[in-house]
């Protein structure tokens, strides 16, 4: 099997945020005991399953992985690296808190293996932190940063958040210019989405809240270019933004729509085919699958798993922590590959994509590449097809028409 990317998902919170969807809970902490037997359970049968591949990236996420203690960190990590075939100078991210990043904890995360922490800023204004629920200030933030500088982490990378309700250009402003102050070397900047069963959702639905400006949102995307630019930041990614060499190794994985395995409740994996393996049951354009989403269901089927047999679709449905398996279609495929790589400043090259199916872009897509270069939302350049400047602002619309097209 080729080297894959490995994401770990720790579900857990001291508090959830009021925009948040993703498979997380607060008040559970009863479980992180039993939580980290079944999930190093569960690693490392992936890893005697799939022949211990090796790694491009490991990424743990949340959730807050910083929220565990560090004698649970280190157990997952150890066993990642037994079941896995991992080198020192693979990827290894950590998410974490502000207010969970002191030097100790710090320290003890990039002895036991982590060298990329990812800080979940999201604003250097405290009005806004208090918005968006957050525990920690923007004084919190700034310590965290050179706390995790301090521990060894020469690769920091910080999120924020931009477009919320009573944002001003100048709070956001001063959010970019503190993050670039503080010598980071990555920056994931994303405007707020109002997720549907959030409760910042149905304050926005209800009343309660303004409802965020779109206009207002998009100059501030044109200000996050143009500042981190000027900084001597490179975009590679709608969102994303890195000093040479700091562009983050696992989220390409998901862009290049690459081989990648989750573990933990939610998480999601995408395998491909291995014919000298005995895997080419598979089918030729892979298998992606989840992993059940409630934590009790997840630590009472990921316990007890012991891997064996075939590594197939239908072994996969069988597995007790597997809620639902996906064979990809030639076409479906495709799509995809056209919705994530658009998100990359590089865009899709078409010899990579000629390569992987057999048929040229123009080829496989006429109508929707014709009506995106008609509106201005895509261009060639040396042989890939990419976004326009306008286009990042739109991608949805560019995105919309190669999926379409793919389920025609």
């Amino acid at each position: 099997m080729p080297a894959i990317a490995l994401y770990v998902h720790i579900p857990f919170c001291e508090t959830k945020c009021p925009y948040c969807d993703f498979n997380t809970y607060a008040g559970i902490e009863s479980l992180m005991p039993t939580y980290v037997g079944a999930i190093v359970n569960e690693i490392e049968q992936w890893g005697e399953w799939l022949g211990r591949p090796g790694l491009s990236s490991i990424f743990f996420g949340g959730g807050t992985p910083s929220y565990l203690t560090t004698h649970d960190l280190t157990l997952v990590m150890s066993a990642v690296h037994r079941a896995f075939d991992t080198t020192e100078e693979a990827e290894a991210t950590m998410e974490a808190n502000p207010d969970d990043c002191t030097r100790d904890r710090l320290k003890a995360a990039f002895d036991v293996g982590f060298n990329r922490i990812s800080i979940g800023v999201q604003s250097f204004d405290d009005t806004e932190l208090q918005f968006l629920g957050r525990r920690h200030t923007a004084d919190d933030a700034r310590r965290a940063v050179m706390a995790a500088q301090y521990a060894g982490f020469d690769n920091v990378s910080l999120d924020l958040m931009f477009g919320l309700p009573n944002q001003f250009a100048s709070t956001w402003e001063n959010t970019l210019h503190e993050a670039i102050r503080l010598g980071t070397g990555h920056v994931s900047a994303y405007a707020l989405t109002l997720e549907g069963g959030t409760p910042m959702e149905a304050d926005v639905r209800e009343g309660r809240t303004r409802e965020p400006d779109s206009d207002l949102a998009a100059d501030m995307y044109v200000l996050t270019q143009h500042e981190l630019g000027a900084a001597g930041f490179q975009q590679y990614e709608i969102s994303n933004w890195a000093k040479p060499g700091r562009a983050s190794i696992h989220n390409l994985t998901y862009w290049l729509n690459h081989p990648y395995l989750g573990v933990g409740p939610g998480a999601h994996s995408y395998l491909f085919s291995d014919t000298s393996r005995g895997m080419d049951a598979l089918g030729p354009h892979g298998v992606r699958f989840a992993t059940v989403k409630p934590p009790r269901l997840y630590i009472e089927q990921a316990t007890k798993w012991q891997a064996g047999g075939e590594l197939v679709a239908k072994t996969l449905d069988a597995l007790g922590t597997v809620d639902f398996t996906e064979t990809p279609s030639a076409s479906m495929s495709m799509g995809e590959t056209m919705m994530m790589g658009l998100r990359l400043n590089a865009g899709v090259s078409d010899e990579s994509f000629r390569n992987r199916f057999g048929v040229g872009i123009a080829e496989q897509f006429p109508r929707a590449l014709a009506e995106c270069t008609e509106l201005g939302l895509v261009d060639w350049q040396d042989g890939r097809l990419r976004l326009t400047e306008d286009g990042r602002l739109l991608g949805n619309e560019a995105f919309q028409r190669f999926v379409v097209a793919a389920k025609a």
